[in-house]
């Protein structure tokens, strides 16, 4: 039977590597699939993965009817065996219903991958809409990394290296991004209550108010 499966976790956690091996694999088994993205790294109408992969994907604008653009694919003689949608955490509620329907009248497997929690630690409203609608939900293996070492659970979105919990719910950015520019980190429960990224630790870390250690 086809399902609508949400596969999460944080970032880092090898989402977009896990999309990409999946269309590989069915792809290599003679299965044609469409992939949705939205606001990926790599641009616009780009499906990329922090290991330098990329391929070609349609971009789910807000005002995109998902399953009515495959119905019209099918409509002009098109195949689709399944759909991959990746950063589906930016899909607005009514786009999950339409991947649900994809699943239930068009009879196509569905595989969503997105971040389940914001910065602030507040569910995003696709992937709320996810945990209430998915057949099945998978927690991605591959664990992301607090700088303590510690497995990492939260995002947290930073500025100059310094968290911040206030702001527009989207707001792209990356791991790897130039000072004062918009900036993520994955960081454990503890540290993220604590606000304390991997900067500001190791400025505390350097602080001349740290006490010494002393080896007598």
């Amino acid at each position: 039977m086809p399902e609508l499966v949400f596969f999460s976790g944080t970032m880092d956690c090898g989402k977009s590597t896990l999309a990409l091996q999946i269309g590989h694999n069915r792809s290599a088994r003679g299965l044609q699939g469409v992939i949705f993205t939205r606001d990926d790294r790599a641009g616009e109408g780009k499906l990329s993965s922090r290991l330098g992969l990329v391929t070609e994907a349609v971009e789910a604008d807000e005002d995109m009817d998902l399953y009515a653009y495959l119905v019209a694919q099918l409509s002009k003689g098109g195949r689709v065996d399944y759909v991959i949608v990746d950063e589906a955490q930016f899909l607005a509620p009514a786009q999950i219903d339409q991947l649900a329907r994809v699943v239930d009248d068009l009879e196509m497997d569905v595989f969503a991958f997105g971040i389940t929690t914001d910065f602030r630690t507040r569910l995003f409203p696709g992937s709320q809409r996810l945990v209430e609608l998915a057949d099945r939900m998978e927690q991605l293996q591959v664990e992301a990394l607090c700088w303590c070492g510690a497995r990492a659970t939260h995002n947290a979105r930073t500025v100059d290296g310094e968290m911040v919990v206030e702001g527009a719910q989207v707001v792209v950015g990356d791991v790897n991004h130039p000072a004062g520019e918009v900036g993520y980190e994955v960081l454990c429960r503890r540290h993220h209550r604590r606000r304390a990224t991997a900067a500001s630790a190791q400025a505390a870390a350097l602080s001349p108010d740290v006490l010494p250690v002393s080896s007598a």
